[in-house]
């Protein structure tokens, strides 16, 4: 009996320690989802992931995360948004005056996944797909230099946020978009007391924050993206926003795409 006992107390241990893709590592605040701990010894990339509206994080391990990060031996860490009332899935607010503080949360996330995985702090990435790319943007708004590079899927800024110093350092961000995106179209749209954000004021962010000249550097129009890039004319970071003709989606090939821009290639 008493080996019993000590078994039973140890389950919620032993469950918390394997928390992954399917079961959340909770933290203060909230929990996450991650794979890669079982890498090995050397430090590794990290791609921290944003789900969308209406989604969790534990939704985000297939299709091209998994193929094109988590095969390639990165850690994928997918942060859960705040609660829908009455749901299992989650939402990102993205703006100020949230009921958690989103920012500080998914500090204290990336910390606890490092005491799980070896992670090079120097390759820690950030995504996101709809409102998740938009909490990417607010992650460089206010810790742009937390992470070395940004990707946002149909998510710009949102509003009301606090513009100043935004980004608060130069930054790597790559904006990727659908033409026919009425979700959440280019110039953003209201919704009841807040606004999904013009994507074009969140590119002139960070071309500000990077010192690049208003104009792009150089366009490239391929068989899927169409591509205007702010690179050699900024004097710290890099700004691209790739154009496709879908709407609002994450599009084949994005996580190519957005790997290159994490790899510098």
């Amino acid at each position: 009996m008493k080996h019993l006992a000590a078994l039973l107390l140890a389950l919620p241990t032993l469950a918390f320690a394997q928390c992954g893709p399917d079961a959340a590592c909770a933290i203060d605040g909230g929990s996450y989802h991650m794979t890669g701990a079982e890498t090995g010894p050397d430090p590794k990339p990290a791609l921290v992931f944003f789900h969308g509206h209406n989604a969790s994080g534990q939704m985000i391990f297939r299709g091209g995360i998994q193929s094109e990060f988590a095969d390639a031996g990165y850690v994928v860490i997918a942060p859960n948004g705040q609660q829908i009332p009455g749901r299992e899935t989650r939402f990102w607010p993205g703006r100020d005056g949230s009921a958690r503080d989103d920012v500080g949360f998914v500090l204290d996330v990336v910390e606890d996944a490092k005491t799980k995985a070896r992670i090079d702090p120097n390759r820690i990435y950030v995504a996101g797909f709809s409102a998740g790319g938009s909490m990417a943007w607010l992650m460089a708004c206010k810790q742009a230099d937390a992470f070395a590079a940004y990707v946002s899927i149909a998510g710009a800024l949102r509003e009301p946020n606090d513009t100043t110093d935004c980004p608060n350092a130069p930054v790597r961000f790559l904006q990727i978009h659908g033409f026919a995106d009425n979700q959440v179209p280019f110039e953003g749209r209201a919704i009841r007391d807040w606004h999904q954000g013009s994507l074009w004021d969140s590119l002139a962010l960070a071309r500000t924050a990077n010192q690049c000249r208003t104009h792009p550097d150089t366009i490239e129009i391929g068989d899927q993206f169409r591509c205007r890039d702010w690179n050699a004319s900024c004097s710290n970071g890099a700004t691209k926003f790739c154009e496709h003709d879908g709407g609002h989606g994450m599009p084949r090939g994005w996580t190519t795409l957005a790997k290159q821009w994490f790899e510098g290639s």
